[in-house]
């Protein structure tokens, strides 16, 4: 099971990364007052997605503690002896749970990762590791609460796209959600700097914390890449590649990569957020008409997967590009 969608050529971009650019950053509690500011912040988002695909949140209500305790189950599985840690290695993309170090899925480059299924909780827990003796919890209250944190976003978007928030609601609220929790090492003299190749994610919506900076994306402007600065306490949030087909490509999936840390290893955890397994995204009937006809034919998690599996040996490999009508 992978959560990368999208390659793109291996060109350098340039960098800003001496003097990177302000990202948006959305106040999230606002969106629980009256209901004027909730709608300045509807907006904000909105714009953020729309312009730049990317933007981080504060005041999420998920509470130092949660974070640090996920950090915490994170780094314990990643120290684990190697044999413990390859019970869980599997080529089948299906696996409730994978373990991973290497460059199968033709993006990975310098990291290990754990990824596994997360909604319902009480239906995919049983699967996740046992060991370290916290994980199951910690990750499990991390997991929960990020979640509640994609429903939230989601519907702000989905009103902000004119669709009102209840849009396609239960299908929101029975979706799926993996989570990719990953390992960086630092960066050593004569190795890549990169740890994960440029891709895009094929849910609506990655929301991901870092625990140092390590994470860049492409600038639509300059076409450059552009470091992110992670807040204290904050999340990140990107856009995937079910968004651009919902939204008939009003908003545009992000292309994202990992570099490592020089000073540091580093532990992100990201929760990427989609309908159920053969649920199909189409674009939204209402944002398609004469001017603006359907771009992109309806998918599902299990076709992303299907297009996987036949292109392995392709690493330039482009789900959404495949969905284009």
């Amino acid at each position: 099971m992978s959560d990368d969608s999208r390659t793109v050529p291996q060109e350098q971009l340039p960098s800003d990364d001496l003097h990177p650019p302000p990202m948006p950053v959305i106040n999230l509690g606002h969106l629980n007052l009256d209901p004027a500011i909730r709608a300045c912040v509807v907006e904000d988002i909105t714009k953020a997605c729309r312009d730049l695909g990317y933007f981080q949140i504060i005041n999420h209500g998920i509470s130092q503690s949660v974070m640090d305790g996920a950090v915490d189950a994170a780094s314990d599985f990643f120290k684990l002896p190697s044999e413990t840690k390859e019970e869980f290695a599997s080529d089948d993309l299906r696996r409730p749970v994978r373990y991973d170090t290497s460059s199968k899925d033709g993006i990975s480059m310098s990291r290990a990762y754990l990824k596994h299924y997360a909604h319902p909780l009480s239906e995919w827990v049983q699967y996740w590791p046992e060991k370290p003796p916290i994980y199951r919890e910690y990750m499990g209250n991390f997991a929960t609460e990020l979640r509640r944190v994609a429903l939230q976003l989601m519907e702000a978007i989905l009103e902000g796209l004119g669709l009102g928030k209840d849009y396609q609601h239960e299908k929101f609220e029975q979706g799926l959600q993996l989570m990719s929790v990953n390992c960086y090492p630092k960066e050593s003299e004569g190795d890549t700097a990169i740890g994960l190749a440029p891709h895009s994610d094929y849910g609506f919506l990655t929301i991901l914390f870092t625990s140092c900076r390590g994470l860049e994306v492409v600038d639509r402007n300059s076409n450059s890449w552009k470091v992110v600065q992670p807040l204290p306490h904050a999340l990140h949030v990107h856009v995937g590649d079910h968004m651009e087909v919902l939204s008939n490509g009003r908003i545009k999936t992000v292309v994202h990569r990992a570099v490592l840390n020089p000073e540091e290893a580093r532990i992100s955890m990201a929760s990427i957020n989609g309908f159920a397994m053969h649920e199909k995204v189409s674009s939204a009937r209402e944002l398609v008409n004469e001017q603006n006809p359907e771009k992109y034919t309806a998918s599902s998690f299990n076709d992303f997967l299907n297009y996987l599996t036949s292109n392995l040996d392709n690493k330039h490999r482009n789900f959404l590009e495949s969905l284009r009508v």
